[in-house]
C-alpha cells in the first residue's frame, strides 16, 4: 500500500481512500492508465515486493517465528499488561468518547499534511468500513428537517412552492410565449479555469476564447467536487451534493430521481447521453437509464461504425470523434426536439489524442497541457459542424467542466482548484460576462428555464438569468471536507469536528475568522437537506 501511495498522492493530493476502491472495479481502464503513465512505478513495486518475498522465504523462520520456552505462569502474569497495551494501542485513547480516527489527524490547514499522519492501509480499510455508513451526515451535525428546508429556501429565487411531499417542488415556465429549444450540455473532462485563456489561465483554449465572444461566459463559477460523477450529478440533476457520495453511484437514486432528461422526456424530447468511452464507468449507464435518458451512445456504438474515427485510446474514442458522432445524431432528429449530455474523454491521463491536430504547447506530446489544447480543438470543431446544421439556431449549448485536474493545495479546501469555466450559447442568450459567484448546482435550473418548456422542478439552485435577488453560494466537497461559501466568507465542515470559518482574500488565501453561527447553520442545513431528500425519496418532479 505504501509503495502505491506516492503516485496516488501525485494524482489526488491525498493518501489512497475511497477512490482507490472505486477504481478497482474498472480493471481495463485503470490497468491501461497504469501501464501507460506509471510503468516505472509498476516495475519498481514488482521488484521491491519480489525481493521482500525472497527475503521472507529465506529468513522467515529465523526472524519471524522465534521459539521461546516461557512457562505458563510467566505467560499468565504478562497477559494482563500486554492485553491492556494492545487494547490501548487499538483504541489509542482512554479519555475520549470515541477511538482515535482519521478526524484526529486534522491538525493542520494543509489537507495533505493531515493525510500524511495516517497510513495507506488504514485509509483504504477505513474507507471500506465506512461504506456501511453511506449517506450518514450526523458526523457533521444535526438539524431538524423543517428548519433545514427553510434555511435552504433562503438561497433560492423561488417564492411559490407547490403543496407536495416534495419540499422544494415549484413550477418552471418561461416569462412569455416562446419556442421550445433543444439543449446540449458539452461536459469537459478536467477543464479547470487555470487552463482557460479567457479566464486568465494558460493560453490553451483559443477556440473557447473565440466562442466566449458569442455567448455568456461565467467567470466566477465553482464546481462541487473533484470527480466526474459530481459534475454529472450537478449538470443533469442539480442535486445538493451529499458528503458521502454522488447520487450517480448511490443505490437509492438509480430510478425515480429527478434529472433534466426526465423533465425534457416528459415534453416529448429525445434524450441522450453520448460518450466515447464505456457508459458503465462510474455507474453512469445505470443512473442515466433509470432516470430519463432514452438513448445511451458509448464506445460500443462507435465500434460498430467501423474504422471511421481518428483515435481509440485507453478511455475510449477521442473528443473529435465524439463531436462528429454527436453532430450526426443531432442532425438525424429532424423536427424532434432533443436534450443531450456529451462527455469528453481526451483530457484524461494518459492524455492520448490524434497527431497533427494542434501545435503542441510543450514536449513530450502526452501531457495535460497538450491534452487541454486538443480538447479545446474538439470544442471548436463541434461548433464548426453544428453551425452548418439547421438544429443550431434552435439549440441552447453549454460548454462546462466537470471538475479541475489534480485537486491539491495548502488549504483545507483548495478553492482555486474548484474554479471552472462555463459558456452558454443560444437563442435569447446575450453575449457578455456573468461575474457573480455561482455554483455548478445553478446550471441545471438555468438551462431548464432557458429551454422554454413548462414543467415542475425540485431543484434548489438558482436561475442565473434572473435579476439577482438572493446572494450567490458555492458548495465545494474535498474528500470528506464540506465547504459552504457566501461571498468571500467560507465555512468548512469536517466530520466530528466544530466548523471553521475563513475570509477568502483570494482563491488561494484563506484567513481564519470568528465563526458566524448563522452562516454555519445555513451550511449545515444544505448537508442535512441533501441527506433527507435522498433517504426519503423526495427529489422528484411529482
Amino acid at each position: 500500500m505504501e509503495l502505491s501511495t506516492p503516485d496516488f498522492v501525485h494524482q489526488y493530493d491525498t493518501r489512497p481512500n475511497r477512490l482507490f476502491l472505486d477504481y478497482l472495479i474498472y480493471p481495463k481502464e485503470v490497468l491501461g492508465t497504469l501501464v501507460k503513465s506509471y510503468l516505472g512505478s509498476l516495475i519498481g513495486t514488482f521488484v521491491v515486493l519480489t525481493l521482500a518475498l525472497v527475503y521472507v522465504i529465506k529468513k522467515g523462520k529465523k526472524y519471524f517465528f522465534p521459539v521461546y520456552n516461557f512457562s505458563y505462569l510467566y505467560k499468565l502474569i504478562t497477559f494482563l499488561p500486554v492485553g491492556f497495551l494492545l487494547f490501548w494501542g487499538a483504541r489509542s485513547s482512554l479519555t475520549s468518547k470515541r477511538p482515535i480516527n482519521a478526524s484526529n489527524a486534522i491538525f493542520s490547514s494543509d489537507q495533505m499534511t493531515n493525510a500524511l499522519a495516517l497510513n495507506s492501509t488504514y485509509t483504504v480499510g477505513f474507507a471500506a468500513y465506512s461504506l456501511k455508513n453511506e449517506g450518514n451526515v450526523k458526523k457533521y451535525g444535526k438539524m431538524d428537517e423543517k428548519e433545514a428546508y427553510n434555511r435552504v429556501k433562503k438561497y433560492m429565487d423561488v417564492t411559490d412552492f407547490l403543496p407536495s411531499e416534495v419540499p422544494f417542488l415549484h413550477e418552471v415556465k418561461p416569462d412569455s410565449v416562446q419556442p421550445k429549444y433543444n439543449v446540449v450540455i458539452f461536459l469537459q473532462e478536467s477543464l479547470g479555469a487555470e487552463y482557460v485563456g479567457c479566464l486568465g489561465g494558460l493560453p490553451l483554449t483559443p477556440e473557447l476564447d473565440k466562442l466566449s465572444k458569442e455567448g455568456l461566459l461565467f467567470t466566477n463559477l465553482y464546481c462541487t467536487g473533484t470527480r466526474s460523477v459530481r459534475g454529472i450529478e450537478q449538470v443533469t440533476s442539480g442535486f445538493i451534493p451529499n458528503p458521502s457520495e454522488s447520487v450517480v453511484k448511490l443505490s437509492g437514486a438509480q430510478q425515480g430521481f429527478f434529472t433534466l432528461a426526465e423533465a425534457f422526456g416528459n415534453q416529448g424530447y429525445d434524450t441522450s447521453f453520448i460518450y466515447g468511452g464505456m457508459a458503465n464507468f462510474d455507474n453512469m449507464a445505470s443512473f442515466f437509464n433509470g432516470n430519463g435518458f432514452k438513448n445511451i451512445i458509448d464506445e460500443t456504438d462507435f465500434d460498430s461504425d467501423g474504422n471511421n474515427y481518428a483515435l481509440k485510446g485507453t478511455w475510449g474514442y477521442s473528443d473529435e470523434d465524439l463531436v462528429t458522432k454527436a453532430n450526426n445524431y443531432f442532425k438525424s432528429q429532424g423536427n424532434t426536439p432533443f436534450f443531450s449530455l456529451m462527455f469528453s474523454t481526451s483530457n484524461h491521463e494518459p492524455f492520448e489524442f490524434p497527431d497533427g491536430r494542434i501545435d503542441l504547447y510543450e514536449q513530450p506530446k502526452n501531457t495535460v497541457h497538450n491534452a487541454m489544447k486538443y480538447a479545446d480543438f474538439a470544442i471548436g470543431k463541434f461548433f464548426e459542424l453544428a453551425k452548418k446544421e439547421d438544429y443550431f439556431k434552435n439549440t441552447i449549448f453549454i460548454v462546462i467542466a466537470d471538475h479541475n485536474t489534480r485537486t491539491y493545495g495548502k488549504n483545507l479546501v483548495p478553492v482555486n482548484k474548484f474554479h471552472i469555466p462555463a459558456l452558454i450559447i443560444g437563442p435569447k442568450v446575450k453575449a457578455g460576462v456573468y461575474d457573480k459567484l455561482a455554483s455548478q448546482m445553478d446550471i441545471a435550473p438555468t438551462l431548464l428555464e432557458l429551454s422554454g418548456i413548462t414543467t415542475y422542478s425540485p431543484m434548489v439552485g438558482r436561475n442565473l438569468m434572473k435579476k439577482e435577488e438572493v446572494e450567490g453560494r458555492a458548495i465545494m466537497l474535498f474528500h470528506e471536507t464540506y465547504s459552504f461559501r457566501i461571498g468571500n466568507e467560507i465555512v468548512v465542515f469536517n466530520p466530528n469536528a466544530e466548523p471553521l470559518q475563513f475570509q477568502l482574500k483570494n482563491d488561494t488565501t484563506m484567513i481564519p475568522m470568528p465563526l458566524n453561527k448563522e452562516l454555519a447553520a445555513d451550511g449545515l442545513a444544505h448537508i442535512v437537506t441533501s441527506s433527507y431528500l435522498y433517504k426519503e425519496r423526495k427529489y422528484k418532479s411529482k
